[in-house]
């Protein structure tokens, strides 16, 4: 059985290993976020490596700083095991403070023709578990709470996980953070062409 090939795609100075990467690349593009891709590796213990696919840095709100990203069209358990692993090396066992290796995982973009469809679309997969994988778009691996995270951009122009509570998702400029979805769902590469803000 022959496996599908995904396409490598170059974008803002970087060759991503897939189109679904060059996407979300677009999308902190579009939300002004400063990023790395795929900056260092890391040794795992028992032979386990891992390169996380993005570092981002400012990130706005209650975890600001420094975070990482990865991003998953599949999810397997030998991915799942690393990202957990990934996470627990930086946690502080005392308690939920955000972790030193704080990553949030994500699938594909969002789906929906409006914010509203957007934040639901976030939600569904934040809850929806399979086995023991980390949760897209979810605070799990990043400071231990179970609680969606919507990222975006606040009201002050930064990047930021909201929380789907009302008064966090209050926090969020609405038309700013659908712009940088959509934006990101329709980049093209072909032929050079660069996305559009």
């Amino acid at each position: 059985m022959n496996s599908i090939k995904v396409i490598q795609t170059y974008y803002n100075g970087y060759l991503f290993r897939s189109r679904l990467e060059a996407r979300w690349a677009v999308f902190f593009d579009a939300c002004g976020v400063e990023y790395e891709y795929e900056p260092e590796g890391y040794d795992l213990g028992n032979g386990m490596m891992y390169l996380p696919d993005f570092l981002l840095h400012g990130v706005d709100g209650r975890d600001g700083g420094d975070l990482y990203v990865e991003v998953k069209g599949q999810m397997n358990d030998n991915d799942a095991i690393k990202i957990k692993r990934f996470y627990n090396m930086g946690k502080d066992p005392k308690g939920y403070d955000k972790s030193r290796t704080a990553i949030l995982v994500v699938g594909k973009l969002p789906e929906g023709d409006c914010i509203d469809d957007i934040i639901s679309y976030i939600g569904d997969k934040a809850y929806s578990g399979h086995k023991h994988w980390p949760n897209e778009f979810n605070f799990e691996t990043i400071d231990g709470d179970y609680f969606a995270a919507h990222p975006g951009v606040n009201h002050d122009g930064k990047f930021e996980l909201f929380g789907d509570d009302c008064n966090y998702l209050a926090a969020m400029d609405r038309a700013r953070t659908e712009k940088a979805y959509r934006v990101a769902r329709c980049a093209r590469f072909e032929h050079g062409e660069t996305p559009q803000f």
